[in-house]
């Protein structure tokens, strides 16, 4: 499966419309206290798609990144921007490339997914 077609599948699963949302859980007004954590798990998965990619394609531009990922420019310029900050992207005047801290945050960003998931389904149990 190429890159575009594999990071359209992830987001399409991932993110779905408040339309969507609202035929899978009919209780409209409980669904309302999780559109935070839903915007930022949506941010997380692009950030993180965003950095495979740009392992994948590197050096990657603006342009091409939000080609393949389905993602209007200024999310990807955000993103970037954010994945700059943290020291696990570089610009360069070719394009987008991961820094050497890339796998090992990949490991961790792994490592942090299953503890969110252990706390959610703890409360979901509760």
């Amino acid at each position: 499966m190429s890159v575009p077609e594999r990071t359209a599948g992830f987001l399409r699963s991932c993110i779905m419309t408040n339309n969507e949302q609202s035929h899978q859980i009919p209780i409209r007004e409980e669904r309302s206290i999780f559109n935070r954590a839903f915007e930022e798990i949506e941010l997380i998965g692009r950030h993180i798609e965003m950095l495979r990619v740009t392992k994948e394609m590197q050096p990657i531009g603006i342009i091409r990144l939000s080609e393949v990922l389905g993602v209007p420019k200024h999310k990807v310029r955000y993103s970037l921007r954010l994945l700059e900050k943290e020291g696990l992207i570089i610009a360069t005047n070719e394009g987008a490339m991961v820094s050497e801290r890339y796998e090992e945050f990949i490991i961790s960003a792994s490592v942090q997914l299953e503890e969110l998931i252990r706390c959610i389904k703890a409360i979901k149990h509760n």
